[in-house]
């Protein structure tokens, strides 16, 4: 090889050079200076095969051990021996070496029909955002026919969220497909071994929800779902490397921009944008049910009474009036976390924080600041004016809690506001009845017994009522946009 580079660097040097010349200056045959100068590609060493008189009779033999019966080398030598084959170890090795056809790992396209499958995967990153190094899980749901995919992203990979992006990719693509093609996470399958496989009881569950079939690859064999697998490398090639976001909003605004360029853009596979071949795959679709499945365990806070709750080592508020109150959260599609009142109301909703030890506040949770600064005066005007001949509460309020009297009434003022005025007026009367005249009395019976109608946040939610202790849940797919109704 050395030769031939040196060769075609004097040749290049000094075009005028004979062939002569060169072989003499090198030191080599002038017949290997024109065969050096015809070839394109270096030259590489191959020994040549000689014919072993020894093991010629058992060629046949050994070339069906090894590319039939797949024996391992050590295996075939001693068959030979026994066969009687008496020489050495080398020379065997290679004609072994000469007969092996080698083993390539090869499949066969495999073309869905409309509908038929979509496949799910997902991939963790470490990106930069704000500044900071902060990990995230993208999410591919990929329809098989079309290859138009539905990207979506979290800062946790648990089973809720996971489902949560199906549900995503169903929503975005406009139906349900005949099954889905996963890998083996615990997620979806508790044993992937052949013997003893056993699907996760909860991926059943939701499959049944959406009425699809779960279909997996086999333990080594990723390119069963190819389709996804070869997304995320292009989806790390033009989306990932060397990009940088504000925030996680910025974050998923992005990668939604990038999968409307994907589904827009002509396909070398299909010749055409996955857009328009959706359109097929919809008709095929099997329809959304009328409820998104939530059949997810919630997670149990305790708030502390300066209206803070810990989630994922950093704190959120809740509502003042939920302040010591017992909570319990979901996280929705893997970003968004909602909190739920022991009464099952949705109480709060905020982005989860992507840098721990943050404090997330929303200012109208401690709206309780507006009436108790206001003297007791107008405190009692007030609540005179709303609700007329129950003076006898008012009375014993301020008889009984003389020295903070104007905090718990200011109290009482504001948690009536959540609820309807036959409820309030219903916790009067039972308090007259207990004498028992504190505003953690009064919030606390009307939570327990009684519905609320509030709205504490800028965006609206729908109250999810009677959930269960356990088993399955679903809930409405407008994806909670609704304003909160008694």
């Amino acid at each position: 090889m050395e030769d031939w580079v040196s060769i075609k660097a004097l040749k290049k040097k000094r075009p005028a050079m004979s062939l002569r010349s060169i072989a003499k200056l090198i030191g080599i045959s002038h017949h290997t200076v024109q065969r050096a100068l015809v070839r394109t590609d270096p030259p590489v060493y191959k020994r040549k095969i000689r014919s072993n008189p020894e093991l010629e009779p058992f060629r046949e033999i050994i070339a069906e051990m090894t590319n039939a019966k797949h024996f391992r080398g050590s295996r075939i030598l001693e068959e030979l021996r026994s066969k009687g084959y008496t020489g050495g170890k080398t020379a065997f090795y290679r004609m072994l070496s000469d007969l092996r056809i080698e083993n390539r790992k090869h499949f066969t396209p495999y073309h869905t029909a409309p509908g038929e499958q979509s496949q799910f995967d997902w991939s963790p990153y470490v990106v930069d955002m704000g500044g900071r190094a902060t990990k995230v899980i993208v999410f591919s749901y990929i329809n098989g026919f079309s290859h138009s995919p539905v990207y979506d992203a979290g800062l946790y990979e648990d089973q809720d969220t996971v489902f949560a992006a199906i549900e995503q990719g169903f929503i975005e693509s406009g139906g349900v497909p005949q099954r889905v093609q996963t890998d083996n996470a615990k997620v979806f399958v508790l044993d992937p071994s052949s013997t003893h496989f056993k699907w996760n009881p909860g991926y059943l569950r939701f499959c049944a929800h959406y009425g699809v079939e779960p279909s997996r690859s086999l333990p080594g064999h990723p390119w069963s779902k190819g389709k996804v697998e070869k997304q995320f490398q292009f989806f790390e090639d033009h989306f990932i490397d060397g990009a940088s976001f504000e925030d996680f909003p910025d974050f998923i605004a992005r990668l939604k921009a990038f999968q409307h360029r994907v589904n827009t853009r002509v396909h070398a596979t299909i010749k055409t944008t996955p857009e328009e071949l959706l359109a097929m795959d919809r008709v095929a679709f099997s329809p959304l049910p009328a409820m998104r499945y939530a059949g997810g365990k919630p997670l149990i806070r305790k708030a502390t009474s300066d209206g803070l709750f810990s989630f994922g080592a950093s704190r959120y508020s809740v509502p003042w009036n939920f302040a010591g109150s017992t909570i319990w959260l979901r996280i929705l599609r893997g970003y968004t976390l909602e909190v739920y009142s022991q009464a099952n109301a949705l109480i709060a909703t905020h982005t989860l924080a992507t840098v721990k030890g943050s404090l997330v506040v929303e200012k109208a949770h401690y709206r309780m600041a507006e009436t108790t600064e206001s003297s007791i005066d107008r405190n009692k005007h007030l609540f005179q004016e709303t609700f007329p001949g129950h003076g006898e509460f008012l009375e014993k309020l301020i008889s009984q809690k003389r020295t903070n009297a104007r905090y718990h009434l200011a109290g009482i003022l504001n948690v009536a506001r959540l609820y309807h005025r036959d409820d309030v007026v219903r916790a009067l009367t039972i308090a007259i009845e207990y004498n028992i005249f504190t505003v953690s009395f009064f919030a606390g019976y009307l939570e327990k017994n009684f519905q609320q109608v509030f709205d504490l946040s800028p965006i609206h939610h729908k109250t999810i009522t009677d959930l269960p202790e356990s088993g399955a849940v679903t809930r409405d797919l407008r994806d909670y946009q609704l304003r909160v109704t008694s």
